[in-house]
């Protein structure tokens, strides 16, 4: 058979391009090394429930366009991301903004943050993390004195 088009992979790209390319009465061929469509975002379904095989994904946009296109497929509901975290008691903005740096250390500008963030790393030196917390601090450290060094 002859193909109009050759598409690898089967994500949001491919399967689109395949749909609305076939609409328009051409003929694609879609390979993919995975046994099912979909890419990253694919779920299965598993005692009735769908589960996301790759990860949650957070679908958004402010194009009406686009917006208007995917419920055509399946009915998007309204959703904004908006996680906190739980520290000592303590309800915290993320990912870290100027409202968690305030809430934190009482800091109103972002060079007042940076400059807390920088005094707070140079008394922490951890060799061996042995936790999570004790990793992260590790990291930011290494980062940040790699970066202004």
């Amino acid at each position: 058979m002859k193909y109009d088009y050759l598409i690898i992979g089967s994500g949001l790209f491919g399967a689109v391009f395949a749909y609305e390319a076939n609409k328009k009465g051409k003929k694609c061929l879609v390979i993919d090394k995975r046994e099912h469509v979909g890419g990253n975002i694919y779920t299965e379904e598993i005692e009735g429930i769908n589960v996301h095989k790759y990860g949650a994904h957070i679908f958004h946009t402010s194009n009406k366009e686009v917006w208007d296109y995917v419920n055509g497929f399946a009915k998007f509901n309204r959703y904004t991301n908006s996680p906190v975290a739980r520290y000592k008691n303590e309800v915290y903005n993320l990912p870290f903004n100027m409202n968690t740096f305030n809430k934190l250390w009482g800091v109103f500008t972002p060079e007042e943050a940076k400059a807390k963030i920088q005094e707070e790393l140079t008394q922490v030196n951890i060799i061996e993390p042995k936790n999570l917390e004790e990793q992260a601090i590790k990291l930011v450290r290494k980062n940040n004195i790699r970066k202004t060094s």
